[in-house]
């Protein structure tokens, strides 16, 4: 099978789901707001729950075929916020998981999930709606034409009444591939997108008033084994600074070349330049796992799927990225668990290498116990489970709902164009 990068990149922006900003719902969980149901190619599914624990006001239910999922998400025993109600758009076969495959998909359900695909163009790392998908069931499609599929869904979207209330400000769009929707972006930079950075996007069309960065999933396997205490992790992790990638990227990835050049000769320190195959994620890995301090430079943009592999291995991340924004910072300190070097202090000969060898162990290994305690909040799975990733996003989103229905109530009382 020969898939286009386009398609590719297509794949990676389908899934539209919202929640309402109507203030009809707004005083209220409204009828059956316990309750939620599933339409999966027409067949219903009752009274559906997920692991997952958000959110807020529940929409009124779905009256119009144009929704083909309404899932109700249970809230956490600690949270005193009602449950958002998500629903999903009942789009043709042609948008979304069956262009994962040249053969026909049986229609998916909780029990069989069609696995993401190991082809080398479907980049893993980019595939959070795949994940936000799963956390409320799917249905799915197959097709090359991607140029065509964006012109024909933006013509859905804007005839259905659910994005003319709100010009699609109750609509959350993953947009995690920096190519997704590229040249369409404008004509939907009013909904919530799901990003990994803001690298390829103007503020005008993404910024974190808004939208909502998302990990990458990552490559290499979470670590599992090292809760030996009788074992000490610091003496254990020879290698003092890890990096293994590419070092050819344009904008600020370009730094990566400086510091391959800047960081020979260390003994302690392994820098290599090699590709994502699977003997090249083995050996990161591996080498991940025996490192203490793990280097993240800004790759084509200012994130990279390399600090999110960090993580679940456990090797303090070295983040060297002057204009990157992370995962769920309104919940997480970085600080905790990361080092931040600017761009000009990393390229100072032997700053950033000295600095790490004098940390002292006690502080790398409350760092790296910190790590332990708040990788799962970075793990994608299906069926999703409280705190993981896709929970983690939803709640984000559900934090971003007070600010968007400000935006819809006064431009419903507007009398002239806005002055901000």
């Amino acid at each position: 099978m020969t898939i286009g990068k386009a398609v590719v990149i297509f794949v990676l922006s389908v899934l539209f789901i919202t929640y309402s900003l109507t203030s009809n719902s707004i005083g209220g969980s409204g009828s059956g707001s316990g309750r939620g149901f599933l339409l999966l190619g027409g067949s219903r599914v009752d009274d559906l729950k997920s692991h997952l624990s958000f959110f807020s006001r529940p929409p009124p239910p779905p009256t119009s075929s144009s929704l083909s999922l309404s899932l109700s998400l249970s809230c956490s025993s600690t949270s005193s916020s009602p449950p958002l109600r998500v629903f999903m758009y009942n789009l043709s076969n042609t948008f979304n998981l069956a262009m994962l495959s040249p053969t026909p998909i049986p229609n998916p359900n909780p029990n069989h999930l069609p696995p993401w695909p190991p082809h080398p163009l479907l980049q893993q790392q980019h595939s959070v709606e795949y994940w936000m998908m799963a956390s409320l069931f799917y249905h799915n499609a197959f097709n090359h034409n991607s140029e065509a599929l964006r012109v024909d869904l933006l013509a859905f979207l804007r005839k259905s009444k659910y994005w003319q209330r709100t010009c699609g400000r109750d609509h959350v769009i993953p947009m995690h591939h920096p190519n997704a929707f590229r040249f369409l972006r404008q004509q939907l930079n009013a909904s919530i997108l799901i990003v990994a950075d803001f690298g390829r996007f103007p503020p005008s069309i993404a910024n974190l008033h808004k939208d909502v960065v998302a990990p990458y999933k990552h490559v290499v396997e979470s670590f599992m084994d090292d809760d030996d205490d009788s074992l000490n992790p610091f003496k254990l992790r020879t290698t003092l600074l890890f990096f293994r990638g590419r070092t050819v990227r344009k904008s600020e990835g370009k730094v990566r070349r400086k510091l391959e050049k800047l960081l020979k000769g260390y003994e302690d320190v392994h820098f290599e330049a090699s590709y994502a195959t699977a003997e090249g994620i083995n050996a990161s890995t591996q080498g991940m796992r025996s490192s203490k301090f793990c280097l993240h430079p800004a790759g084509d943009t200012p994130s990279s799927n390399r600090l999110f592999d960090a993580i679940v291995s456990h090797c303090v991340p070295v983040i060297v990225s002057d204009h990157i924004e992370l995962p769920f910072e309104s919940e997480l300190d970085y600080t905790e668990f990361s080092l931040f070097f600017s761009v000009n202090e990393a390229l100072v000969p032997g700053y950033m290498v000295e600095h790490l060898r004098k940390i002292p162990e006690s502080e790398w290994l409350k760092m790296w116990g910190r790590l332990k305690e708040i990788s799962h909040h970075f793990e994608y799975q299906f069926p999703p489970k409280k705190d993981d990733a896709v929970n983690m996003i939803w709640r984000q989103v559900r934090s971003k709902v007070p600010g968007e229905r400000l935006v819809v109530n006064r431009k419903r009382r507007l009398m002239i164009p806005d002055w901000w």
